[in-house]
This record gives C-alpha cells, structure tokens and sequence, in this order.
C-alpha cells in the first residue's frame, strides 16, 4: 500500500483541475500545466469537496509503484501554478561568473571559451554577482536545468571551485603535505 497515493489531494481556491482520457489538467494563478496518465491508476476528482483521490485498478506491483508516483505528481503541479518552484546555484572560484543574454545562460567557468546555455520555455532565469536564481512552475523543468547548469562545473574538494547548490555542504580534501 502506498502511504503517499492514499493520501487525499486536496484542490486549493483559484484552482481547476480537469482529466480527459488520461491528461490531467491544472490551471492555477502562476500558469497551466498538463500531464499524461496511464489508466492503470483510477484518478477520481471530486469537484464539490475539491478533492483528488487515486485508486489502483489491480493490486500489482506495478500498480503500486505507479500509486505513488502519481500522487506526488499530481501534488507537485498543484504547488507549481499556486507557488511555483526555486533553485538557487552559487558560483566560486576566480574569474567564474554568470550572465542572462537573451534565452541564454551564458557561464564563464574557466575554460577557454564562454560556455552558452539555452534556457527552456517556462523559465525564469535572474542572476546577480555570484548567485543565479532558476524559477518556474514545473518541478521537473527546474530541477533537470539547475542540475545541468551545476554539472557543467561540479564543486572540486580542495579549493571548492566550482557550482553548487544553495545550502549544499561540499567535504573539503586536506591536500598534498610537503615534506619537511
């Protein structure tokens, strides 16, 4: 039994959701979002008490992997049109630095040349000196293009160059000892 798919989703004010052979719909304050689901799991919207419930068509093991799945996804699109989603990434190290131009990331990270990065549609992307702040409202969008932007220049363990998430704890390495 799947703790997370039995919980009752419960629909905020200024919300609509709607399901049409499988493509769940929810359109908030922030935007619209859209995705498809399987039949295997019975998605029953109760639109008088503003609530969403997923039921299992068979007990299977995928179905109960699919439970799940689903009930923290349908969760994630309610959270991203009322309050949408943040990743913060801090750039270190000597001369590293990022620039918005246009629909483009364009990052300085110690290479010979400016490394260009295209930001997808639904993004917001601000950056100020060391810091850059990724904003939208699908939770997937997000995270995929933050961890894109941090796998270009991952944090190294002796001087901590590199990118980062906010909040991310880096282990630092003692280094080479010379001898005496």
């Amino acid at each position: 039994m799947s703790r997370i798919g039995k919980k009752t989703i419960v629909i905020p004010e200024k919300v609509e959701v709607s399901l049409t052979d499988g493509l769940l719909t929810v359109k908030g304050p922030l935007g619209e979002l859209s995705r498809q689901f399987k039949q295997q799991i019975v998605i029953k919207i109760d639109a008088e008490n503003k609530t969403i419930n997923l039921v299992p068509e068979k007990e299977t093991v995928d179905n109960r992997a699919l439970w799940g799945t689903y009930g923290s996804h349908i969760t994630n699109m309610i959270d991203g049109v009322t309050k949408g989603f943040e990743k913060s990434l801090i750039i270190e190290g000597v001369g590293y630095r990022y620039a918005v131009a246009g629909s483009k990331v364009v990052l300085n990270i110690g290479f010979s040349h400016p490394v260009e990065v295209e930001i997808p549609a639904g993004l917001k992307v601000e950056t100020t000196k060391g810091d850059m702040k990724i904003v939208g409202i699908d939770k997937e969008v997000v995270g995929s293009f933050s961890a894109k932007i941090r796998s270009l220049k991952p944090v190294e363990p002796y001087k901590g160059k590199g990118i980062r998430y906010v909040g991310e704890h880096v282990r630092r390495k003692q280094g080479k000892k010379t001898a005496a």
